[in-house]
């Protein structure tokens, strides 16, 4: 993908004419949050994306990121996960919408896949992908961890870009991964709350329940008491090694209000009236007001 393709995915946000507002739960609901996702999709294709050649510091920098193993088998697990939930989906949309953010995981597989091998970067052997044997669990502890994971990773993918920790032309390239992170995540929480919603008043004690099960497995996961998940090859907290190594001298509290900043930006461009995902940012605004800034990259 040249840096016209990339730049032209800026423009294809599908936030024009919103339209009425519309009660979470109804059916206009569930029409946005699909549309939006429907309609904002790119057409790239991993094969033919023109990897920028990097010098050597540049390359040695990328090559050395911790982040390469579990991104790919975290993709690879995503696909699954969310094909799996969409099997059992009966409404078209929504089975439309979410196949094809199944598909957009597994493309972003393929992206990480013919990066690693366009730089030299050595994989460990990947693990094999066993399907879920609850599809609403698995699909939650997707969409949830994208939410915790996308935060970061905006604040961690500009940061890179002020400090020219990656070049100019690899940003560009890498952009529309990033994009469709976004995408994802606002699919995922609007999902939640129409799913919510609509499930019977005696099943919503049940799912409350395996929400709160959810978060307390990912937090579990990223505070790495559980680092043999995954069998114990890789640590899960890669955005907070990502950060040691991106940020160079930037400080927590600068790195974070880049976060924020880069959320914001990103998701403003859609639909205004579906849900945005608000848990992690207000965690992460509060604990801000208990720290100074220091210096940015410029």
């Amino acid at each position: 993908m040249n840096r016209s393709a990339a730049s032209h995915l800026g423009d294809n946000t599908g936030a024009a004419s919103p339209g009425s507002p519309f009660r979470l739960g109804s059916a206009e609901h569930l029409n946005a949050f699909c549309r939006m996702l429907l309609d904002t999709f790119n057409p790239y294709k991993p094969a033919v994306i023109d990897w920028p050649k990097l010098d050597k510091e540049a390359r040695d920098r990328l090559v050395s990121l911790p982040i390469w193993d579990i991104a790919v088998q975290t993709e690879g697990r995503a696909r699954l996960n969310v094909a799996t939930y969409g099997d059992g989906i009966a409404d078209p949309l929504l089975k439309k919408a979410v196949e094809l953010n199944a598909f957009e995981e597994g493309r972003h597989k393929h992206v990480l896949s013919n990066l690693v091998t366009a730089y030299g970067i050595v994989l460990a052997p990947e693990p094999e992908y066993v399907a879920p044997r609850d599809p609403e669990w698995a699909f939650m502890v997707t969409g949830f961890s994208e939410c915790i994971d996308s935060f970061f990773a905006f604040g961690l993918f500009e940061a890179a870009k002020r400090s020219g920790f990656f070049p100019e032309a690899l940003v560009d390239t890498f952009e529309p991964v990033i994009q469709e992170e976004g995408r994802h995540i606002i699919f995922f929480v609007n999902w939640a709350a129409w799913h919510r919603r609509t499930m019977p008043l005696w099943r919503r004690p049940f799912f409350e329940a395996k929400v709160l099960a959810v978060w307390a497995f990912l937090i579990w996961e990223r505070i790495g008491i559980a680092r043999d998940v995954g069998n114990g090859a890789q640590d899960n907290n890669f955005t907070v090694t990502g950060a040691k190594q991106v940020g160079a001298d930037i400080e927590v509290a600068d790195l974070i209000d880049i976060c924020l900043s880069e959320n914001a930006r990103r998701m403003a461009p859609y639909d205004p009236r579906l849900l945005r995902p608000s848990t992690v940012p207000a965690l992460v605004r509060f604990a801000r007001r208990f720290m100074r800034a220091g210096k940015q990259p410029k």
